[in-house]
């Protein structure tokens, strides 16, 4: 349903003030334009031995000198924040770079010297639609959001759980799989998404995170790709269950929940979105005023993107809508009954 590279907009003024009042724009090294000054890579392999996206890049020996002191500085920036020097028994292992994206990521991977510990952070091109992804979902989903961008640098912590697509072919299957909680969860994810107008949720774009419960084990989706945020043109590309990787558990979904049973998990989503919203009042507030008055999208894809949501939701509300902005603002008070 994507298929072409979405156009980059600028970090504005006023989204900068946003952020450095809500303390995520921070003074850390501009690292970007650097890492992209690579002199040879080679595929990544996964664990298993199988060929990723990613590709493992190589530097220079005197840049990578100058490298290395600058990424755990802001590994430690990411993680601790404010000045430290818990940072010099971490080491810069390894450097992947995912040409597939559009926002052109860097995975870096740190090790802890004295454990051999690893986790991972992005170094990515700043972009004002993601930014915006970013922040909708530290204040409108139950997941906790950290990144930081300084210029043309964006950094995002590492978000842990198991591939979607990998999850689809290999743990859904499992007959110990509890089918109806990962229905549940699919179908509060696919909510979730379509009231904040994130869009192109294919399984590559989340992960599964598995928790063992008391009793059961408990599981939750998470997007991992904030780049389609409030940007494409077609109403469908914002509901997860229209992309072709998920009719595996989309169908799923059909076969062990009825439709009364869907409208309650649809109406539980609501009104936890509806708390969150309300108790970030504020920040809410202003952060949608400032993507308003923000250009994240070509004006066709507005006008297209209200006529479809106008069509769903037998309503002329959208109908002034001019931006991006304005019609995210407008979807998420008609959903939640703001």
């Amino acid at each position: 349903m994507i298929s072409r590279r979405k156009i980059k907009y600028e970090v504005s003024a006023p989204l900068r003030q946003y952020l450095y009042h809500f303390d995520r724009l921070r003074d850390i090294p501009l690292v970007y334009d650097d890492l992209a000054r690579f002199v040879g890579s080679m595929p990544y392999e996964d664990p298993r031995g199988k060929e990723t996206l990613w590709l493992t890049v190589y530097y220079d020996p005197d840049l990578m000198a100058e490298l290395r002191p600058k990424l755990t500085k802001i590994y430690a920036e990411l993680k601790i924040g404010g000045e430290t020097d818990l940072h010099e028994h971490l080491t810069v292992d390894r450097i992947d770079f995912g040409e597939f994206g559009n926002s052109r990521p860097f995975r870096i991977r740190i090790t802890n010297l004295y454990n051999d510990n690893s986790d991972y952070f992005y170094v990515k091109q700043a972009d004002a639609s993601r930014i915006y992804g970013l922040e909708l979902e530290h204040i409108l989903s139950p997941n906790r959001i950290n990144y930081l961008v300084n210029g043309n640098t964006l950094i995002e912590e590492h978000i842990a759980g198991v591939p979607g697509d990998v999850f689809l072919a290999n743990h859904l299957p499992r007959p110990e799989l509890n089918k109806v909680r990962i229905a549940k969860e699919f179908t509060k994810f696919n909510e979730r998404c379509f009231i904040r107008l994130l869009g192109d949720m294919r399984s590559v774009n989340y992960v599964v995170d598995i928790t063992p419960d008391f009793e059961e084990v408990q599981y939750r989706v998470r997007p991992i790709d904030f780049d389609q945020q409030s940007y494409e043109r077609r109403g469908k590309t914002y509901l997860a269950y229209r992309f072709d990787s998920n009719k595996t558990v989309t169908k799923l979904a059909f076969d062990v929940l009825n439709r009364k049973t869907i409208d309650q998990y649809v109406a539980e989503e609501h009104a936890q979105m509806t708390r969150r919203a309300k108790v970030e009042g504020g920040r809410l507030k202003g952060l949608l005023g400032i993507m308003r008055r923000d250009e994240i999208a070509p004006s066709h894809h507005v006008a297209s993107l209200a006529a479809d949501l106008a069509k769903y939701h037998h309503t002329d509300i959208f109908r002034d809508c001019t931006t991006m902005g304005e019609l995210t603002a407008a979807h998420v008070a008609h959903m939640l009954e703001l």
